[in-house]
């Protein structure tokens, strides 16, 4: 099995998983990525190709969007006006995706919904492709969301992806769909037939996966106040920075709670000195942390939004960009958090909204409720088994 997805923390993360069961039941797997996931997959265990070697993709892309006289072709001026950072990932990527994919023998494609390339170098290599949804805010199991218009379906991209791949058949319809949003979140609760191509839709049970450490023995105790986890990520602090975290830091300063900074390897100098009660960790996998938090602050980030549910744990969202705000207003609507613009957040304001979700009880009753609906969705093994029926 070839896995691929987007080079990014999040966006590639939620497939280890998958890719554990799919090894633990004796299949090989082999996961195309980049820089910086490259190693981070491969430091899950994963074997790993390199599609971009010794090369930033990331900083690559927002170079030359920003001095546009360093076009190298029509193609890459196209993807950059749009721009398309997924495109651009998808386009540069795909070619040694499917050498890799060829070389490896894959027998079988599974992409992230949100990789465009995906379902091409499927058709490249000849084999069926497996859609994996990454995202706690939308599948492409839902048609309104595949049929608006978007980076994902960009019909300049997609023309592109087709060229450089020489690709002329009609895009394959994956064997099957992957949904791993609870069921009050958007997803289902059984097996669908999907309206529009007919591929059959499975649920999956989100299980959050964001590396390994050496865990400080604290994070284990119980605490003697309210545990409140602060993290932007890993995307927005490069780049944004982390000035959108003063002011809740500031808020949170003055609070009986014990605040936990989860900066992974970030500068934090931005926020000058910090208050007695925040602890700077660096990186700390959510796995580790959440289940003795009460409450998470953060900036909307798939990754970070599915460990909160799956731990159920109430949320502060403070979005950072287009998809974090909708999926905060989903969440806001489901009862598991509150948000506010960051842009406008005041200390009053973070500190009336922090006291609601730790003192409302509501909160953490539905938090709990959504937790116990993911906890009901089938595993990635048991996904693994159903697919292994499919195939034959």
């Amino acid at each position: 099995m070839l896995f691929t997805a987007l080079p990014a923390y999040g966006l590639s993360l939620p497939l280890v998983p998958l890719a554990w069961a799919a090894r633990a039941a004796g299949h090989d797997v082999l996961f195309a990525s980049a820089n910086p996931m490259a190693k981070v997959l491969a430091d899950a265990g994963l074997q790993v190709v390199d599609t971009y070697p010794d090369r930033d993709i990331w900083a690559e892309f927002a170079e030359i969007a920003e001095h546009g006289e360093s076009f190298e072709s029509d193609d890459v001026r196209a993807i950059i006006e749009s721009n398309n950072s997924y495109g651009y990932v998808a386009w540069k990527t795909i070619s040694a995706t499917v050498e890799a994919g060829r070389d490896f023998g894959a027998d079988l494609v599974v992409y992230a919904s949100d990789f465009r390339s995906g379902p091409f170098v499927a058709a490249k290599l000849g084999v069926p492709a497996l859609d994996v949804g990454n995202r706690m805010a939308w599948a492409m199991r839902d048609r309104e969301f595949r049929e608006k218009p978007s980076i994902l379906n960009d019909p300049t991209l997609t023309r592109l992806l087709r060229e450089r791949l020489d690709l002329t058949a009609a895009e394959p319809v994956p064997l099957a769909g992957i949904d791993p949003r609870a069921p009050s979140l958007g997803g289902i609760v059984d097996d669908e037939v999907d309206e529009i191509d007919g591929r059959p839709w499975w649920p999956m049970r989100s299980v959050p996966y964001n590396g390994g450490v050496l865990a400080p023995g604290w994070v284990f105790a119980p605490p003697a106040r309210p545990r409140v986890l602060v993290t932007l990520g890993t995307t927005v602090p490069l780049l944004a920075g982390f000035s959108s975290l003063t002011v809740a830091l500031d808020a949170l300063s003055t609070m009986d709670v014990e605040v936990v900074l989860a900066a992974g390897n970030a500068d934090l100098t931005e926020l000058g000195e910090l208050p007695e009660n925040v602890v700077p960790t660096g990186f700390l996998p959510f796995s580790t942390v959440l289940p003795r938090c009460s409450l998470v602050v953060h900036h909307g980030g798939a990754g970070t939004i599915a460990a909160c549910l799956a731990y159920g744990v109430p949320q502060l969202v403070l979005p950072a960009y287009g998809e974090n705000r909708e999926s905060a207003d989903q969440l806001t609507r489901r009862g598991v958090a509150l948000q506010h613009d960051p842009e406008t957040l005041t200390v009053a304001q973070a500190q009336a909204t922090v006291r609601r979700l730790l003192d409302e009880p509501a909160f953490a009753k539905v938090a709990g409720e959504v937790a116990d609906e993911i906890a009901r969705m089938p595993s990635p093994a048991a996904v693994i088994t159903k697919l292994e029926r499919l195939v034959g």
